[in-house]
């Protein structure tokens, strides 16, 4: 033991709800709003001293749990089995390093208290694991906040010898121990103080999105934000663009491609992404897709950059062989990549990429992309509409990974409003300036979220009101 090790004394949650100001479309389902579930983790360290940290993470049903339940049920759902496991991590006996303390969690608690959770709704149907996942990741982002604060540093400083108590080849099964021998996360992350200070984001171009006037039903909300496109990349300087599309109607995401990208090409945007989330049951219908495009519009195919997550994210179940799209573009993980060992799969199958998220977890993440990095894969930083303090973790994960492209960020275009006290404080973080998402205003312990001042401006604001 180093003499850095904490221990879990106190876990609380509250929940928040939040609507969008236009709707946002995951495959076949559209979401107006959602809930956030805000944890606080206080740690006790060896020397007595104690630090409260906070974790927050949308409960994204449509992304996490693809189902014919409402919404609205699922969430309830994610709900209750939040207050479940935060009695877990209050019972959590293990000490040491949050990533030691978060994957014992993974590894021995999270799957039993889904067993649980769902055992006593047998008529129900059963929660995934994707879901409980994403529950979990506000205690573990909690956790990592308040030990970053109990000894005065970031987050992303913790990742190394003085720090952790155990290499990376004890978290590994045993054919992968001999490669990381030695070795710990800090080894694959930008080198400490290396960091920049804002980094380019990715734009989400929704399936309900009005690309043109003509696409204008009179409904779009009358606010200060844009609604078209175009207005979107002049007003915030855009360079990077993500296509939600649907899988499962060529005529259709053909057609979004080519819509979006001319206007990409007219707007001198850099990059382009396509996000057909896990419709697609054929690798054919991306690589006839792909081809099309290479052949009829080689500009637009040029500027794509990747294709994320095509196929369905069970990957034990869907063992598709997808190295005919990854030898087309660079093909990543997104859903599917539940944790390191998906990876390791899914590298098998031919994904050369992952995109990572903080709502699965920092201590999974970190894990994904330990072993996604040593193997040559691609690392991206992708967006759940990030709102509040969840957006914080999200972006400084992808300054401290070295992405491909920035990151994505979404949660300014689809509910501004949901981070307005936020934002009195990290302006740039909620709203991109000349194409980026700007850290400087972080604080210098845990994530840096600045939470006494974030309360104060709000008060402040009240009282003016």
């Amino acid at each position: 033991m180093n003499g850095m090790n904490a221990a879990i004394v106190d876990v609380t949650t509250a929940f928040f709800r939040y609507d969008n100001r236009v709707p946002l479309k995951f495959g076949h389902e559209v979401s107006t709003g959602g809930e956030t579930v805000l944890v606080r983790v206080t740690l006790q360290g060896e020397d007595g001293r104690t630090a409260c940290g906070h974790g927050e993470t949308p409960l994204a049903a449509a992304w996490s749990w693809p189902s014919e339940l409402s919404q609205k049920t699922r969430v309830q759902r994610m709900r209750a089995f939040c207050t479940t496991l935060g009695a877990a991590w209050r019972q959590e006996t293990t000490a040491g390093h949050p990533m030691e303390i978060g994957a014992h969690f993974l590894e021995a608690r999270l799957g039993e208290c889904l067993t649980k959770e769902n055992a006593n709704r047998p008529e129900a149907e059963q929660m995934p694991y994707l879901a409980a996942l994403v529950c979990c990741s506000a205690f573990d982002l909690a956790l990592y906040d308040a030990y970053g604060k109990l000894h005065q540093i970031p987050v992303f400083d913790c990742f190394n010898a003085k720090y952790m108590n155990r290499d990376l080849s004890t978290y590994y099964t045993e054919e992968y121990r001999s490669e990381f021998q030695g070795r710990y996360p800090e080894a694959y992350l930008v080198p400490r103080g290396k960091a920049p200070a804002s980094i380019a984001a990715c734009h989400l171009v929704g399936g309900k999105d009005p690309l043109t006037v003509d696409d204008l039903t009179g409904k779009e909300p009358r606010d200060a934000y844009p609604v078209l496109l175009e207005d979107w990349i002049d007003r915030d300087g855009l360079k990077n663009l993500k296509i939600k599309l649907t899988g499962n109607d060529a005529v259709w995401d053909y057609e979004r491609i080519v819509r979006v990208g001319r206007i990409a090409l007219k707007k001198n945007i850099e990059n382009l992404t396509t996000d057909f989330n896990c419709t697609v049951e054929e690798p054919a219908y991306v690589c006839d897709m792909l081809d099309r495009l290479k052949a009829e519009e080689p500009a637009i195919f040029d500027r794509i950059l990747y294709v994320e997550q095509p196929f369905p994210y069970d990957l034990e179940k869907h063992r598709i062989d997808v190295h005919a799209v990854s030898g087309r573009k660079l093909l990543l993980m997104d859903e599917s990549a539940h944790d390191w060992r998906f990876v390791a799969q899914g590298y098998a199958l031919g994904w050369n990429g992952v995109a990572l998220k903080t709502c699965k977890t920092l201590t999974g993440a970190m894990l994904s992309l330990c072993w996604a990095r040593q193997h040559g894969m691609a690392i991206m930083v992708q967006d759940l509409t990030n709102p509040r303090l969840a957006i914080i973790p999200h972006v400084l994960l992808a300054a401290n990974a070295g992405t491909i492209m920035g990151v994505e960020v979404n949660s300014m275009q689809f509910c501004p409003d949901a981070s307005r006290d936020e934002a009195r404080i990290h302006p740039g973080l909620y709203k991109r300036n000349h194409g980026c998402v700007s850290l400087e205003s972080l604080g210098c312990t845990g994530f840096g979220y600045r939470l006494e001042e974030i309360r104060q401006a709000a008060e402040a604001e009240g009282e003016k009101a």
